[in-house]
């Protein structure tokens, strides 16, 4: 009976000390110590105090920033774009990504709520500074990337979000079919789309033989004459040219031999210019 009554009162005091969320619109508790947090405010002012000369910093004493209202607010608009990446080896790996950083040994690395535009990021291995470059991120889109330490890093496809959907079900898919593990060859109702195999045959001839753009293109348009693509194929096609005239020409010629025209938005990606970009869909919504 002893041991029970002393078992329900450490139930009690644990239950009274920590505490659950309750209904909506409810304050919960801070269970910080009042004087841990005044300790805290000192020490986090006089950080402030001290770093108030780096124009680095938000608050800068230079800044004729107004104090905050009291009525809060957020930036609603402030990014609503991801990146998904993916380090398929052992180790514990941290990944920051702008002003947000993730560190795990899952090798799965989810970046939401990104502004658009040119963002760093860089990969710790154990703490160690591996690898660093900077991501082209498009507004309301979600960026799929592969990292390996020996290799880089890879873009393995970006898909638009549009009302929550992200154009593909089961992430494990995207990773797995640019390295021809699930069998990437196009099945369907294109009997001529080249295979893998043959693509990368064709490309390695086509780098061999020419040099300039305007061959590449002839090159090109000759094989479309007998085959169709896919627009990961007319990707890379595209990529390659030098010139962001010679790729809008390219991606405008190759749109008739696109097997998945659906996803054509991958090959604006390998266009250098936003003006190209919006010209290439001007052209394909008349189509």
């Amino acid at each position: 009976m002893k041991n029970i009554f002393i078992s329900l009162m450490l139930f009690v005091g644990i239950y009274s000390f920590s505490q659950e969320a309750g209904k909506a619109g409810e304050l919960l508790k801070n269970e910080v110590p009042k004087n841990d947090i005044e300790s805290s405010n000192v020490r986090r002012q006089d950080q402030r105090n001290n770093n108030s000369g780096n124009s680095g910093f938000r608050n800068d004493k230079n800044s004729s920033r107004k104090p905050m209202n009291p009525n809060y607010q957020w930036n609603m608009n402030y990014g609503s774009s991801e990146v998904f990446l993916r380090i398929p080896e052992q180790g514990y790996f941290n990944v920051e990504l702008g002003d947000q950083q993730i560190s795990n040994s899952s090798g799965k690395y989810r970046f939401f709520d990104l502004p658009s535009g040119r963002i760093p990021i860089s990969i710790y291995d154990n703490g160690f500074l591996i690898y660093r470059t900077t991501l082209n991120v498009r507004n309301n889109s979600r960026l799929v990337l592969d990292f390996f330490t020996n290799q880089g890093l890879y873009l393995l496809d970006s898909y638009p979000i549009q009302n929550d959907y992200y154009g593909f079900n089961n992430w494990n898919d995207v990773w797995n079919n640019p390295y021809g593990n699930t069998g990437n060859n196009w099945s369907g109702n294109y009997p001529d789309v080249m295979n893998d195999n043959a693509f990368r045959e064709f490309f390695d001839v086509m780098k061999k033989n020419s040099s300039f753009d305007d061959n590449k293109i002839a090159f090109i348009n000759q094989q479309s004459r007998f085959s169709m693509f896919t627009s990961q194929q007319i990707n890379v096609l595209v990529k390659d040219l030098s010139f962001d005239k010679n790729k809008l020409i390219l991606a405008k010629s190759l749109f008739s031999k696109c097997v998945d025209k659906q996803r054509y938005f991958v090959v604006g990606e390998a266009l250098d210019f936003e003006k190209s970009r919006r010209e290439l869909m001007d052209f394909i919504s008349k189509y």
